[in-house]
């Protein structure tokens, strides 16, 4: 077996270990790098370069050599500027460094809450898309062809990222799974307020919406709540994938806020997704310490990115039942020397290796332009003693482990997905036998084959339409 070779099956070896609930060999070692912080490493220049994917492939190779990591170690293009530009995107645009960034905007105004619950599909393509995307707001044959070229930038985008991710990470023995987990699709949702907040109200709107107009908060929240469910599931079930859910406005409510207009939804979203078996990944942003025993509720097993917290107490209350990542302060690296940086990643060795059910991350993606020496020297450090320090006295064997079959969850999620689907009244989403109905001509035609491949696109345009806004 070649070097590469086995390390490819040491590190898949560590993850397929861990995600069953066993002592892998090592800590897995996560610290994916920003394409930001990649590209000024290399000293490309990030504009470019998030236009131009090939250039992606050398900048990949230089991190894989440089950087120790038991996933593959730095981000693609996340957010591609050719596609926000196609549809004069307000809510994502380009800085003059190359970021991306995240305007508060406001799609939704508060009199709208009720075309939003009587038909959320309908209201999000009809109104809230042109005031966000401003190549939309046009005509409808006009507003047809940039959808179109929008859904198709979109796809050759994210496959090329693919194909330049999977070239190089064949190349230096990173398997498929990894931070995230799963082998399926890779689906990220919100909670059903997040939602709202974010490009529909904005922070600031929801916030005084939750005193002004409680009533149509909530039942906005269970309109929206079989739609983020559809947003998380692939878009025709099969084999169960990955679910993101990253979580914002929580921390910043009240506890009787969360309590009413938050948890509910959220708890139902993260339910059905377990149930259709997909692996649930859930960012816990800001510090979530005041609802740990909500966050225990949660269905066993999710993967949580915990960015703020005492990481004992976390630890003590969650570590039994899912599994933790994150807690590394971000900002240390930026301030502190090599010896304050290593010492901080054993502390959080001692407290949250024990027992398993976890890997090391930091709390937050790097956020960096320039890559001085001092940051990237950290963080080599870090992840070579993690690498080095991680590892477990009586560790589980693969061959040692039980594998559930996941073939009831898949019908499981197919009948979710029936239900929603069959539940949608909107002039934009049409059931194959809604459609069947309206095309006599298919009478004979060979169903099984034809039927999936009609629904497959239906179910592409409405979850693209879910995202944009």
């Amino acid at each position: 077996m070649s070097e590469t070779a086995a390390l490819l099956q040491e590190r898949k070896e560590i993850f397929q270990v861990l995600y069953q609930g066993g002592i892998p060999k090592r800590v897995p070692v996560n610290s994916p790098i920003t394409l930001e912080l990649a590209t000024a490493y290399v000293g490309e220049n990030l504009v470019e370069v998030s236009y131009d994917l090939p250039r992606l492939e050398a900048i990949f190779e230089k991190i894989c050599q440089d950087f120790v990591a038991d996933s593959f170690p730095v981000a693609g293009v996340g957010r591609s500027p050719l596609f926000y530009q196609i549809l004069g995107s307000k809510p994502f645009v380009m800085s003059s460094t190359g970021s991306m960034q995240h305007p508060d905007v406001v799609g939704m105004l508060p009199e709208e809450y009720s075309d939003l619950i009587t038909k959320p599909l309908d209201y999000l393509m009809d109104t809230v898309v042109p005031r966000l995307y401003t190549e939309l707001d046009t005509d409808s044959s006009q507003k047809a062809m940039v959808f179109a070229k929008a859904m198709r930038i979109q796809t050759d985008v994210m496959m090329e990222n693919f194909m330049i991710q999977r070239k190089v990470a064949a190349k230096y023995g990173y398997p498929a799974i990894g931070m995230m987990g799963g082998t399926g699709p890779m689906k990220t949702t919100l909670a059903p307020l997040d939602y709202l907040a974010d490009l529909l109200r904005s922070f600031k709107g929801l916030s005084s919406d939750l005193r002004r107009y409680p009533t149509q908060v909530l039942a906005a929240c269970e309109t929206l709540l079989p739609l983020m469910i559809k947003r998380g599931l692939p878009n025709i079930p099969g084999e169960p994938g990955v679910t993101f859910i990253p979580l914002h406005m929580a921390t910043f409510i009240r506890n009787k806020d969360f309590e009413k207009f938050y948890w509910p939804t959220f708890i139902q979203l993260v339910r059905a997704l377990d149930e259709a078996g997909q692996t649930i990944v859930i960012f816990l942003e800001d510090d979530w310490t005041r609802y740990l025993d909500y966050v225990y509720d949660l269905p066993a097993n999710c993967r949580l990115m915990v960015e703020y917290g005492d990481p004992q107490l976390f630890k003590d209350k969650l570590g039994k039942k899912h599994y933790l990542t994150g807690f590394y302060p971000a900002t240390l690296l930026h301030s502190g020397n090599k010896d304050q940086c290593v010492d901080k990643a054993k502390e959080l060795l001692d407290i949250l290796a024990p027992g398993g059910r976890y890997q090391f991350s930091y709390d937050k993606q790097i956020i960096a332009t320039t890559a001085n020496s001092k940051l990237m020297e950290n963080i080599k450090a870090v992840m070579q003693y993690v690498e080095e320090n991680g590892a477990y006295d009586h560790p589980d064997k693969v061959e040692d482990l039980v594998f559930t079959d996941k073939s009831a969850q898949v019908q499981r999620a197919k009948e979710i997905v029936a239900n929603i689907n069959q539940n949608i009244d909107s002039k934009y989403y049409t059931t194959w036998e809604k459609y069947k109905a309206l095309h006599p001509e298919l009478e004979g035609k060979p169903e099984h084959i034809i039927a999936p491949k009609i629904q497959h696109y239906e179910e592409q345009m409405i979850h693209f339409l879910i995202n944009l806004c």
